[in-house]
């Protein structure tokens, strides 16, 4: 694959702030002329967004731990190939709510399915797509459960505690691991101050995509 773009990926468990640091990227990319491109897993695509109703409906509560990583899987090869390659041979900025790694955290440490095995299903289906950074929001779950208080709540986003703590030691195994692309930000701060450090990270990856 001829690549020009650039992948950037955030993750976290829910109620993080991934989506108002996604937000505040975009706009900020629209200011500064950067073209980007942005998806969100599951979903991105005609057949993934079919995908990403089965897996978050309530009514979907007996499928299997290896069913939901199967979806999860199948959404994300669709995205990869229909979505994403193109995206980063034309040039842009890719954004993705969530990939690869979290199948890794909520199917491999939630749901304890082999590791190895989710590796390697992920490679197969990133496509070798890998992210150039992966910004990791991280909150306690405490913090989780008074933020997603009173909020209607998905089938992911009912598992309980035991699950939602094994899922983000998940994803801070991830980050050790991964050091060279991941970007721990503390979720607790300011979306402003997590806004810096996003920027921070990202501006030597943009380079001369920077037009102002």
């Amino acid at each position: 694959m001829l690549r020009r773009g650039i992948l950037v990926t955030f993750e976290g468990i829910d109620g993080s702030g991934k989506t108002t640091q996604i937000n505040m990227l975009v706009d900020w990319f629209c200011k500064n002329g950067i073209s980007y491109k942005l998806f969100r897993e599951p979903g991105g695509t005609l057949i993934g967004e079919k995908i990403r109703e089965i897996l978050l409906d309530k009514g979907s509560s007996g499928m299997y731990p290896a069913t939901e990583l199967f979806l999860y899987s199948a959404s994300r090869y669709q995205l990869t190939r229909e979505r994403i390659i193109p995206a980063l041979e034309e040039g842009y900025v890719v954004i993705c709510d969530r990939y690869y790694d979290s199948s890794t955290a909520y199917q491999g440490y939630g749901r304890d399915i082999d590791l190895d095995f989710i590796y390697e299903l992920n490679k197969f289906t990133s496509c070798g797509v890998e992210p150039d950074v992966t910004f990791l929001l991280d909150i306690t779950v405490e913090e989780r459960e008074k933020r997603l208080a009173g909020r209607s709540l998905d089938r992911l986003e009912l598992e309980d505690r035991a699950f939602q703590e094994r899922v983000r030691k998940g994803f801070l195994e991830l980050a050790g691991k991964y050091g060279e692309r991941f970007v721990v930000l503390d979720g607790i701060k300011t979306p402003q101050e997590i806004f810096e450090e996003v920027v921070r990270s990202l501006e030597p990856l943009l380079g001369k995509k920077r037009l102002v």
